[in-house]
C-alpha cells in the first residue's frame, strides 16, 4: 500500500514539516540573524568551504588518484536515473554519528584543517600579521611562567604539522634501513602530535570567526590585521578549555589508536565509534564553555559558572538549536551517504558531488555558528557588558 504512494507526497510532507519548525520555532530570530550575518560576512561560510575544499581535495588525491584520463567522462553524469540508488535504510548507520561531530563543531571546532594547516604553520612562524608575536604575549601575560612551557608544546607540534606531509609521504623512500613497523610508528607520533597544532589552529578559527560574528552584533568595523591579533587574544583565553579537550579526547581517542602502533590492542578500532561519542556528549554538555570565554575573556571556572547559569535559564532554547542544528546535519550527511553510494567509482560524479557537498556544509555550518552567537548574545543580555579588558 506504501509502495504506491506516489513519492512527491512525502516529499512535500518533509518540505512542510521543514518550513513549520523554521517558521514557528523560538529561535527563529537568532536564526534569521545568523543567516544576515553570513550575508554580511561571507568569509564566515566560505573560510569553512575552503577548508572542507582543502581537506576533500587532499583524500581524493591520497585514496582515489586518477590512473588515466579515460576517468574523466562526462557520460558518468548524464543518466543519474540509472545508477544504484540505496535506501535510507542500507545507510543509516553511516549517518547518526557524523550527523552528531558536525554538531559539535559549532561548539568546538568545525571543521579539518589539515593540510591547510602546513600553510598556517609556516605562516604563524614566519609572523604573518603579527600573529606569532601576539601569541606569544597572550600566552606570557595570561599565564605567566605556564606560558612558556605552552609555548614550547605549540612550538613542537609546529614542527610536527611541518613533517606530516613528508613522515607519509617521502620517509619510507628515504629510509630503506628502517623497518616498515617502524616508519609506521613514527609517522604515527608525528600524526598525533601534529594534531595538537591542526585542532588549535582551527580553534583560533573557530575563535576569529566568532569575533567577525561579534562585531556584527555590534555594528563594528575593522581592519583585518588588527581582528586577526584581536582574535589571537580572545583565543588565549579559550587556550585553557580547548587544552582539556585535547587532553581529554588523546586519552580517550588518539592515545589508544597511537599505542597500538607500538604493541598488539586487539580490536582497538572497534570502540572508535563509541570514543567519539562520548568526545561528543562531553562538548555538548559544556556548549557554552568557548563561546563565553571569546566574548568575556574570563576564567574557565568563571566560565563552567556561566555556562551552569545558561544551561538553568535558556534550556528550551538551547534544545531548540541542537534540535535544528542536528536536523540540518543529519539530513546532509544522509544525502551525503545515499549519493556516495550511488556515484560509486564514477570519477566526474564523484568531484562534482563533493564540490556541492562542500559548499553545502560549509553554508550550513556558517550560518549556525553565526546563529549560535546570536543566540547566545541574546541570552546573555544581563551580561552584555560584564567584559573583562584585555590589558595586553
Amino acid at each position: 500500500m506504501l509502495s504506491s504512494v506516489p513519492r512527491i507526497y512525502p516529499l512535500l510532507g518533509l518540505c512542510g514539516g521543514y518550513a513549520v519548525v523554521m517558521l514557528f520555532n523560538p529561535i527563529r530570530m537568532a536564526l534569521r540573524d545568523g543567516f544576515r550575518c553570513i550575508m554580511r560576512f561571507k568569509r564566515i561560510w566560505l573560510t569553512f568551504t575552503l577548508l572542507g575544499f582543502a581537506y576533500s581535495v587532499f583524500q581524493f588525491a591520497t585514496f582515489t588518484p586518477l590512473q588515466r584520463t579515460s576517468d574523466i567522462d562526462l557520460s558518468q553524469v548524464l543518466a543519474p536515473a540509472s545508477w544504484a540508488w540505496p535506501t535510507f535504510v542500507e545507510v543509516w548507520r553511516e549517518v547518526p554519528l557524523p550527523a552528531l561531530e558536525g554538531v559539535v563543531g559549532i561548539f568546538d571546532n568545525a571543521t579539518t584543517t589539515y593540510p591547510l594547516s602546513v600553510l598556517a604553520a609556516i605562516l604563524l612562524i614566519l609572523n604573518w600579521r603579527g600573529l606569532h608575536v601576539a601569541l606569544f604575549r597572550a600566552l606570557r601575560k595570561r599565564y605567566r611562567i605556564w606560558g612558556y612551557a605552552i609555548y614550547v608544546v605549540l612550538l613542537i607540534s609546529v614542527l610536527a604539522t611541518l613533517l606530516k606531509p613528508i613522515a607519509f609521504w617521502r620517509l619510507p623512500e628515504w629510509g630503506g634501513q628502517v623497518p616498515s613497523a617502524g616508519w609506521l610508528q613514527i609517522s604515527a607520533s608525528i600524526d598525533a602530535i601534529a594534531f595538537i597544532f591542526e585542532y588549535l589552529f582551527g580553534v583560533y578559527i573557530q575563535v576569529y570567526l566568532i569575533t567577525v560574528c561579534l562585531a556584527w552584533i555590534k555594528g563594528l568595523s575593522f581592519q583585518e590585521g588588527d581582528l586577526f591579533r584581536f582574535a589571537m587574544r580572545r583565543f588565549s583565553y579559550v587556550l585553557e578549555w580547548a587544552g582539556v579537550v585535547v587532553i581529554v579526547g588523546t586519552l580517550i581517542v588518539r592515545g589508544p589508536l597511537l599505542l597500538a602502533y607500538f604493541r598488539s590492542l586487539p580490536g582497538v578500532l572497534d570502540y572508535l565509534p563509541l570514543q567519539r561519542l562520548i568526545m561528543s556528549a562531553l562538548i555538548i554538555a559544556f556548549c557554552s564553555v568557548q563561546v563565553s570565554l571569546v566574548l568575556h575573556n574570563e576564567s574557565l571556572g568563571a566560565a563552567f559558572r556561566a555556562h551552569r547559569e545558561f544551561i538553568r535559564t535558556n534550556l528550551v532554547r538551547l534544545g531548540w538549536f541542537l534540535l535544528i542544528a542536528g536536523m540540518h546535519f543529519f539530513f546532509l550527511t544522509a544525502c551525503d551517504a545515499i549519493v556516495r553510494g550511488a556515484v560509486a567509482d564514477r570519477v566526474v560524479a564523484v568531484i562534482g558531488w563533493k564540490i556541492i557537498y562542500v559548499c553545502v556544509r560549509g553554508l550550513i555550518t556558517g550560518w549556525l555558528l553565526a546563529s549560535w552567537v546570536c543566540l547566545f548574545r541574546q541570552c546573555e543580555t544581563a551580561r552584555a557588558d560584564q567584559e573583562t579588558w584585555i590589558r595586553y
